[in-house]
């Protein structure tokens, strides 16, 4: 017998009925009662994706994608698409023959709903404020009020778990997480609001998150690193809805305190950089700076993380702007952190626009003021990888060996990995200049392969590029232009290629020249299309897992860049701070 819960009787064998998959069979039963209610219904390449789109929003439940069929006599897949935000009122109108539960989305919800405790229901409206997943020690904290007591809680979620209104599933580290289904957490919502809740809980749920943010960005320095990124994506649709709520509050009320809000955009800096989300970071600290102008060390701080953002992207002209207000208002302040912080970043942003000797200057005082705070993280570390960035390109790789093998040693002494892949990446392009390519490559894929564990683009695109060169000169020339091609492509997720840099463009230029002169123009960019076709995940794998012992092994050494009496840098943005 199917049902919403098990009957609890003697000999009972479970098998849990979950909804159809969004891709595939969801698909296929859309289509075949779309085509009963319109004649000729097919899905193409035109409305294909609008369609999967529906199935996806509306969870796979059959019912569901009954009655949205239902609609596609006055309808069509896009406006069904534009209306769903008020699933309950459009899904109506089923089989007149059907029990009265079955005939609308709201009825068939609604009778789960009546066969639920009161603290069952309690507990099914304040869930509604999470998305996505969450565990058992956030729905405590957000869930507990009046009516429903902190211990109360865990009862009430094995009912709700018992009666399908939550599904059950384990993470990849053992844990038990939580999923309410759009449909079932859409009904709860529309209790929330009846029972005048949303704004405290809401309140809570950001509370929570906000700590769950804080404890991550404490913990990205130490030998959990690797979990503290996987918590971040888990918890990733339920932080937005956090920053939602702080910068936005609740419809038609303004937010309670910004100032929240740019905390937590600021506090996620490890997210947006470290893990591949430049462009969404970019989105939440944009809307954080402009929702308050009110100075504060929440603000500094988004401050210098949407400096740092920009410039990655290669928005000079943002990150000039905000980084320099942010040191200006941070030292009028007395904000010693914020400014040290500042400083970092300007050094930075004039290391991705060719002002090396400014660069230098700025690191050297931005070590300086870390040091005087007591200031040691990844942040920290990272200034010094870019000051040894910056003198190896005014020739004194040496000096930028020895500051890179200090860092790598910190790194590991504190189990930190995403700076050492950077340390790694400045040792291997120091082996290739030094005529040493075994060396640059184990760097190279060693570096590559932590940056792809953190999926860093930034960090990913670096080494991916250093291995084309490297790669180039083991006498793989076309297989060193795919790695360029899946680097191009990739970098288009970043922002500017290279940064617009002459001195980060060299390596790439070097690797063209050699390879186009190998392969002539039309191999090469038939190598480049091929390249571009991979994504992280597969261009990795292929740097990673290249077959050794193929081609000719040219013990070539690099190109050393100039020192900076014969290379005149571009001019820096940053000239006239």
């Amino acid at each position: 017998a199917a049902g919403r819960r098990a009957l609890g009787v003697t000999g009972e064998r479970l098998l849990p009925l979950d909804p159809l998959p969004a891709g595939s069979d969801a698909v296929q039963l859309f289509a075949e009662r779309a085509a009963a209610v319109v004649p000729g219904f097919a899905v193409t390449d035109a409305n294909r994706t609008a369609v999967a789109e529906l199935c996806a929003r509306l969870d796979g439940l059959p019912l569901a994608l009954e009655l949205a069929a239902v609609r596609l006599r006055a309808l069509s897949v896009e406006q069904l698409l534009d209306r769903l935000g008020d699933r309950f009122r459009l899904l109506t109108g089923g089989d007149p023959s059907a029990p009265e539960r079955h005939r609308a989305l709201r009825t068939a919800i609604g009778w789960s709903h009546e066969l639920c405790s009161p603290a069952e229901r309690l507990l099914w409206a304040r869930l509604s404020v999470f998305a996505g997943r969450f565990d058992l020690d956030a729905a405590e904290y957000v869930c507990a009020g009046t009516g429903l007591a902190e211990d109360e809680v865990v009862e009430a979620v094995a009912s709700l778990v018992a009666q399908s209104v939550l599904s059950r599933e384990e993470d990849r580290a053992g844990g038990v997480r939580y999923r309410m289904l759009e449909s079932v957490r859409e009904y709860g919502a529309g209790w929330l609001a009846a029972l005048g809740e949303v704004a405290r809980v809401r309140r809570r749920h950001r509370d929570w998150y906000l700590g769950v943010a804080t404890w991550c960005e404490l913990d990205w320095f130490s030998p959990r690193q690797a979990e503290v990124a996987a918590r971040v994506a888990a918890d990733l649709p339920n932080l937005r809805l956090a920053l939602e709520f702080s910068l936005d509050g609740v419809p038609g009320e303004p937010p309670e305190d910004p100032a929240v809000g740019q905390y937590l955009a600021g506090t996620l800096w490890f997210c947006w950089v470290g893990c591949g989300r430049l462009a969404e970071g970019r989105h939440w600290l944009d809307r954080a700076l402009e929702v308050s102008a009110e100075p504060s060390e929440a603000r500094a701080k988004a401050m210098w993380v949407h400096g740092y953002v920009a410039l990655l992207q290669g928005d000079s002209a943002a990150a000039l702007a905000v980084l320099q207000d942010c040191r200006d208002q941070a030292r009028a302040a007395g904000n010693a952190t914020a400014e040290a912080y500042a400083v970092h970043r300007l050094g930075c942003l004039a290391l991705v626009s060719d002002d090396m000797p400014r660069a230098e200057r700025f690191m050297d005082e931005a070590l300086l003021r870390y040091r005087s705070i007591g200031e040691l993280n990844s942040n920290v570390l990272m200034a010094q990888v870019e000051l040894a960035m910056s003198v190896a390109f005014q020739g004194d790789v040496a000096k930028a060996v020895r500051l890179v093998e200090e860092v790598r040693d910190i790194c590991r002494d504190h189990g930190e990995r995403w700076t050492l892949a950077y340390a790694l990446y400045v040792l291997g392009y120091a082996a290739w200049l030094d005529g040493e390519p075994a060396r640059a490559r184990r760097l190279a894929e060693e570096s590559l392969a932590i940056d792809h564990s953190f999926d860093d683009l930034v960090g990913a695109v670096l080494a991916l590029e250093l291995l084309a060169l490297i790669t180039e000169g083991e006498g793989a020339p076309y297989e060193a232009a795919v790695l360029q091609g899946a680097a191009r492509r990739l970098w288009e997720s970043v922002g500017l290629r290279l940064f617009g840099s002459r001195y980060f463009n060299a390596p790439h230029a070097v690797c063209e020249q050699r390879v186009r002169a190998a392969l002539g123009d039309a191999v090469y960019a038939a190598a480049l299309g091929e390249g571009g076709r991979l994504g992280l995940d597969a261009a990795a794998h292929r740097a990673l897992n290249r077959p050794r012992g193929t081609g000719r092994s040219e013990q070539r050494g690099g190109v050393r860049p100039a020192a900076r009496s014969t290379h005149e840098p571009a001019a820096s943005p940053e000239a006239a701070g």
